[in-house]
């Protein structure tokens, strides 16, 4: 039978467990031939162990597909370049990539350590840019020769990029990601390569260190729909790696039963101030607090990822 992803070659990072994983083994299910990267680490980034990406591995081959490991650290410039060149030179070429590795390294920020920044900013900001630039190199090189790329990035950030408390690092880090997506769309355009971003909402180790989540996102107790299950993320990433389709710069809400595309930040003509010429303070004293109402302000935006959830798993019911 053929599958809709029919001889891509595919690079998914953290693949060793949750989403990861679940990507990989769709990907792989769909025709697409995987290059399985994972460090290994624990929830905080430390550690290492290339038991979970060949464990996937073996999973994708028993199945029927093909598959190799890298437990290459994403967040090394050498070691990104060479997860590159592993799906090369075991697959002839690279057509799609998703930046999925992360940690968390939860404190708030009059507690937060610089070590506890650098490594969450490391992993998922460094983790996306090192690889991404090294793919990005491979898809100029062959626009240049005249082929037709077709290539697909796929960045993974959170709804906690709208403001997380305790995750100062982490929602600095997601927020970043779905920016340079925006700008990957744009550069890598003309090499025929699109770039997407995910903003998943599912169960996975890193979500159920977040206080409370556990409590509402274990699975059912029944046989109804797992709303939270990590695979239910993985069609969209399998979509938005085909060949064939159409959106680039987009950053998407996916989890359960639900698919949907951000706006963005927007500003609209009626919540702009004029002024005849520079503002002056008292102008600004007098009139500045109209901007303030219910639907606008950044206090409003943010939302906690077990606010999100909860709500999520509202819309879900029935």
């Amino acid at each position: 039978m053929m599958g809709l992803l029919d001889g891509r070659v595919c690079v998914v990072t953290g693949a060793g467990r949750g989403l990861g994983r679940e990507h990989a083994l769709l990907l792989a299910s769909e025709g697409a031939r995987v290059v399985v990267n994972d460090l290994g680490g624990a929830i905080d980034g430390s550690g290492s162990d290339a038991g979970p990406a060949h464990e996937v591995v073996d999973e994708i081959r028993a199945a029927g597909g093909e598959a190799i490991a890298n437990t290459d650290s994403v967040t090394s410039w050498d070691g990104a370049q060479q997860l590159v060149l592993d799906a090369i030179n075991a697959y002839g070429r690279l057509d799609v990539l998703v930046n999925n590795a992360g940690i968390l390294r939860d404190r708030s920020l009059v507690n937060l350590e610089e070590a506890e920044w650098d490594a969450v900013i490391d992993v998922h900001l460094k983790g996306h840019v090192a690889p991404t630039r090294w793919a990005a190199v491979h898809w100029r090189e062959r626009a240049k020769s005249g082929e037709p790329v077709q290539a697909s990035v796929i960045n993974t950030a959170s709804g906690a990029m709208l403001g997380n408390p305790g995750q100062t690092n982490y929602s600095a880090a997601k927020a970043g990601i779905a920016a340079m997506t925006l700008v990957e769309a744009v550069e890598l355009g003309r090499y025929g390569v699109r770039a997407n971003c995910l903003a998943p909402l599912a169960r996975t180790r890193l979500t159920l260190q977040t206080p409370g989540v556990g409590d509402l996102v274990g699975p059912p107790a029944d046989e109804s729909f797992d709303l939270f299950h990590p695979g239910n993320v993985s069609p969209l990433v399998a979509y938005l790696a085909m060949a064939d389709c159409p959106f680039t710069g987009g950053v998407f809400h996916v989890g359960g039963n639900e698919v949907g595309l951000y706006s963005g930040w927007s500003l609209h003509d009626e919540r702009i101030l004029t002024a005849s010429g520079r503002f002056s303070l008292a102008e600004l004293v007098d009139r500045a607090p109209t901007l303030l109402d219910e639907q606008s302000g950044l206090a409003s935006m943010a939302t906690s990822v077990g606010d999100t959830m909860a709500k999520f798993g509202r819309r879900g019911e029935g």
